[in-house]
């Protein structure tokens, strides 16, 4: 279902320019998108680098994929481009089925994508757990940790380097004697200069002008260290003339697991940074709006040779800090891009690749949170396991396997605590004004609380079992059920026909509408004309008393 008091498949950008849109809003946004693209530079040559592919790729991404879920996405304040949860993916992918494979895989994505959007299934996705987000980021934040120490340390590999972390690093450990001290101080001048800009000066661009200084230092004083041209060449001045890429049927089968994985982490990534934003904002995005712009953002992107688009949380926090009133900002900062391709891509050749494992150095280890991690740990152990198998799955195993089993592990332990929450209280005596009066020793009464569904039937199962030859009548209170589901109403219509057959009259009590629906649905019938003269007669004369008071005048449903 859509978000509440949102339109139908509208674009957030529509919504803006209906309020009004004027010269200093355009001046606000800007601004906002001129201060994105600062940042978003840097940070996309490096993710498409570290994920096996090239810089222009991460700048086509950010053009295309960025504008696009602007220009149709249901936030106002979403950027979008490559993500650094995707290097994994993107790098596994093109390890297996090469640059083509990986672009098909992002199209397919995008059709996903998109069809989850327009089914309405958007909202159901930011349904996880807090303890698996953790845990996915912190694994996450490890491998893009891992797959940089190469060039954090100048490494010289006499083998290819191993894609999964487990036989990544023994080659790392062999290659260590290779270190180049050159590479290693602009490195750790990169990391110095962006944690000393964000402390002193926390207004500045500092990935942009870490990245600059070390390079200029580089190139004027001719280090010898490896620089994104000497690595892949002279970074294209603009966009490529868009191309549909080779598709055939074994191909689509051979990537449609990757596509999957593609689809479900960015609609994940997608929904989580909108949501930062409208906690930062007090605005509402609309979740399948949004999931329909990622769709065509990659497919698009799959024209152009990119790699998978998504929403990136800092650079959308950046956004909002920056002033932004609306999608044009982020649209704006997908222009900015372009520009600086058009005017300064001759100078981005000279950026040595240790200045961008830096700068991903830095993203790894602002993507750790750390504070939650702790406090995770310390709440309950129920929670410290699934950020733990989380973490541990994504880190040693896959990202896919890891969100399925964290989601699975979550699902299961949020069953059990409300399993554990449904009571089901005896009552001996009849409270009804300012007075307590003893029932007739042939009544008992049940009062059922809390969500009763099928974690809590064997509970609730196990008492009102306990129905004794002495009881000539049982009345059951829905008054505080907060839900039902259909195994709840089926034990409740195996218990009316097992209390028939030993002639235990039943009255149920405090139904609901929805209520009513699921136990007539399951082979209740409302009561006959006629039947109070049948039932109990200390079960007529609570139903007399109960009808008298306010608190319990609704006995929706009688079954003698």
């Amino acid at each position: 279902m859509p978000q509440t008091g949102q339109p139908r498949f509208v674009p957030a950008v529509v919504e803006t320019l209906r309020e009004g849109y004027g010269l200093g809003r355009l001046r606000q946004d800007a601004l906002a998108g001129l201060t994105v693209a600062i940042v978003a530079l840097p940070l996309s040559m490096a993710i498409a680098i570290a994920a096996g592919g090239t810089p222009a790729m991460g700048l086509y991404t950010a053009i295309v994929g960025g504008f696009i879920i602007s220009a149709l996405g249901g936030s106002r304040y979403q950027i979008g481009g490559p993500a650094g949860a995707f290097i994994v993916l993107v790098a596994g992918t093109i390890a297996q089925h090469g640059i083509s494979g990986m672009i098909v895989a992002t199209m397919m994505a995008g059709v996903i994508m998109a069809t989850i959007g327009f089914f309405r299934l958007g909202s159901y996705i930011k349904f996880i757990p807090y303890p698996v987000t953790v845990g996915f980021s912190a694994g996450i934040a490890v491998i893009i940790f891992s797959s940089q120490i190469k060039d954090l340390l100048g490494l010289t590999l006499s083998e290819p380097e191993p894609a999964h972390i487990v036989d990544k690093l023994p080659v790392l450990w062999q290659s260590l004697p290779s270190a180049n001290a050159v590479t290693i101080a602009l490195a750790v001048s990169t990391i110095a200069l962006i944690i000393g800009l964000k402390r002193f000066a926390p207004r500045l661009p500092n990935l942009l002008i870490a990245v600059v200084v070390t390079s200029l230092a580089a190139a004027g004083l001719g280090l010898p260290t490896p620089t994104i041209e000497s690595a892949f060449g002279a970074v294209p001045a603009g966009l490529p003339m868009p191309s549909l890429p080779q598709i055939d049927t074994a191909l689509m089968i051979a990537v449609l697991p990757n596509a999957i994985a593609f689809a479900l982490l960015g609609a994940i990534e997608a929904l989580l940074s909108a949501v930062v934003a409208d906690g930062m904002t007090g605005r509402r995005h609309n979740s399948n709006m949004e999931l329909v712009a990622q769709g065509a953002a990659n497919i698009a992107v799959g024209f152009f040779g990119g790699m998978v688009a998504t929403g990136t949380i800092a650079r959308t926090a950046t956004n909002v800090r920056g002033g932004a009133h609306g999608p044009v900002a982020g649209m704006l900062h997908a222009v900015f891009i372009l520009l600086f391709m058009l005017v300064a891509a001759p100078l981005v050749g000279f950026v040595p690749l240790a200045s961008l494992a830096g700068v991903l150095a830095m993203v790894a280890w602002n993507m750790i949170e750390r504070d939650a991690i702790v406090s995770l740990l310390r709440s309950s152990r129920a929670d410290s396991a699934v950020l733990v198998v989380t973490l541990a799955l994504t880190v040693f195993r896959d990202l896919t396997e890891a969100i399925v089993v964290g989601v699975a592990l979550g699902a299961i332990l949020f069953i059990h605590r409300m399993s554990k929450a449904a009571e089901v209280v005896e009552q001996r005596s009849l409270e009804a004004e300012d007075t307590t009066e003893t029932l007739d020793p042939e009544i008992v009464i049940y009062r059922i609380r809390g969500a009763f569904f099928f974690g809590a039937t064997a509970t609730v199962g196990a008492v009102l079992e306990r129905i004794s030859d002495k009881y000539r009548g049982l009345l059951i209170d829905f008054s505080d059920v907060t839900l039902i589901d259909s195994s709840a109403a089926h034990l409740i219509e195996q218990l009316v026909h097992k209390a028939e057959k030993r002639g235990v009259d039943i009255m149920l009590t405090g139904t609901t509408h929805d209520l009513r629906v699921q136990l007539f649905a399951h082979g209740l019938k409302p009561p006959k004309v006629g039947y109070e003269s049948r039932i109990a007669p200390g079960l007529r004369k609570l139903r007399h008393k109960l009808n008298q008071s306010a608190a319990a005048s609704d006995l929706d449903i009688i079954t003698a």
